[in-house]
């Protein structure tokens, strides 16, 4: 690798302090280093050693995010091909679908390759538009600011398209994304400095801007894109409205709520409507996995959410309701649907924006768990409710590290005074 070390080395030379390229240094230091660490190393007589730096730290979660990433794939093709195989493809003039056909492929939910493909022509531009749109405006930020450009994007840039529809136009993806880099992290100093999820930040702001396209039940399967241009043929069954959207609607699905029905699997695997890397409860487990044996995420924020949730169903799922119907659901329900396993493995976790402190940990994400059934149960007309829960939480983290730390110096202080 020392012939790559060397030509890096001479690309630096006008990138340098004093030369003509003095401000872009940012976009190459970004460049070099991805292939190497970082050449500055401290000066003084104390140093800490550790083998886990942040760009490290970012790629581990981006491998944790892959199985959520495959079914991003999968799903979206899959749910698409068996709309379209059970009702026909007649209002459908979408690009994807001519250039899905061009390649070969038919409308097959039965065919793997089809599925992925298929899925891939909506995801992957969406992907493209947040690296796009979050790096420049991530480049921007360094130049100006006269500072290197650190890999905190790279996991929200992985965050962020998997927390939304296949139908999403890619401007909105990237006003969302640009929002949720420059109001979420950047305004408060950048990665490391944030208060806020940046990933969670443009979500909101989406949901919020855009409601017809972010929420309710057309928006859910590619196949209904073409609604949007013109009064569909196609029957009101091929919407697919998420099960938590159903659940709040009526007493119909409320029938046969048990962990062995076909329905409860299908929506642990992640074979149901939704956004497109958050309807697997299984991909997400793997990523937690991932996350807790290499100790990138607080296992301790993982159960707090889950000892909220459990203790926050268990409060209210006795309650009979004639009007609302999110009373019915129980806790192994909540815990396979909308974004909940999302938002518990890789949103909750988040070290910048959650509590540092190991009893924090726990309170913070418990009350994530409370919050989020709140929000489900008590305002159905909002039948998801972890976005909110985690951004509400993110804002009372230092709140909640600061009793912790300073009862931490209280008890040293009186130890040392004994």
């Amino acid at each position: 690798m020392k012939f790559l070390r060397d030509i890096l080395d001479k690309l630096e030379a006008p990138f340098k302090k004093g030369e003509k390229l003095e401000k872009l240094y940012p976009v190459y230091e970004m460049h070099d280093t991805i292939l190497y660490t970082p050449g500055e190393v401290t000066k003084g007589t104390t140093h800490v050693r550790d083998a886990l730096d942040l760009k490290r730290m970012m790629i581990t979660v981006v491998i944790a995010l892959l199985p959520c990433v495959a079914m991003a794939f999968y799903n979206t093709g899959y749910q698409a091909n068996l709309a379209i195989a059970k009702f026909g493809a007649k209002s459908l003039e979408v690009w994807q679908t001519q250039v899905f056909t061009w390649l070969g492929f038919a409308h097959n939910p039965a065919d793997l390759m089809a599925n992925i493909v298929y899925g891939g022509l909506f995801f992957l531009p969406i992907f493209a538009t947040t690296f796009i749109v979050g790096g420049i405006v991530e480049v921007t930020f360094a130049i100006v600011r006269n500072h290197e450009v650190n890999e905190g994007f790279l996991v929200t840039g992985f965050l962020f398209p998997l927390t939304l529809p296949p139908t999403v136009p890619l401007w909105q993806v990237a006003l969302g994304c640009a929002f949720g880099v420059i109001i979420g992290k950047e305004i408060f100093g950048g990665t490391g400095m944030n208060v806020l999820n940046p990933a969670l930040t443009g979500r909101a702001f989406l949901f919020f801007a855009y409601p017809a396209q972010i929420s309710g039940d057309s928006p859910w399967i590619a196949a209904n894109m073409a609604a949007t241009k013109a009064t569909s043929t196609l029957p009101d069954a091929v919407s697919g409205a998420t099960w938590l959207g159903k659940a709040a609607a009526g007493k119909q699905a409320m029938a046969n709520l048990s962990m062995n029905s076909q329905e409860w699997w299908d929506a642990f695997l992640g074979f149901v409507p939704g956004s497109m890397g958050e309807t697997s409860a299984l991909a997400c487990l793997i990523g937690a996995a991932v996350l807790i044996i290499t100790q990138v995420g607080s296992w301790r924020t993982m159960a707090g959410v889950v000892a909220g949730t459990f203790v926050m169903c268990s409060m209210l799922h006795g309650i009979e309701s004639e009007t609302n119907h999110m009373f019915a659901v129980p806790f192994y329900w909540h815990i396979v649907t909308g974004g909940w396993a999302f938002g518990l493995v890789f949103m909750a976790t988040d070290p910048v924006s959650s509590s540092f402190t190991e009893m924090g940990k726990l309170i913070y994400g418990f009350f994530i768990g409370v919050m989020v059934i709140l929000v489900r149960v008590i305002n159905p007309a909002y039948p998801e409710g972890m976005m909110l829960a985690i951004l509400f939480m993110n804002m009372f983290a230092p709140f909640i590290d600061h009793f912790f730390v300073q009862a931490n110096i209280k008890r040293r202080l009186s130890r040392d005074a004994v």
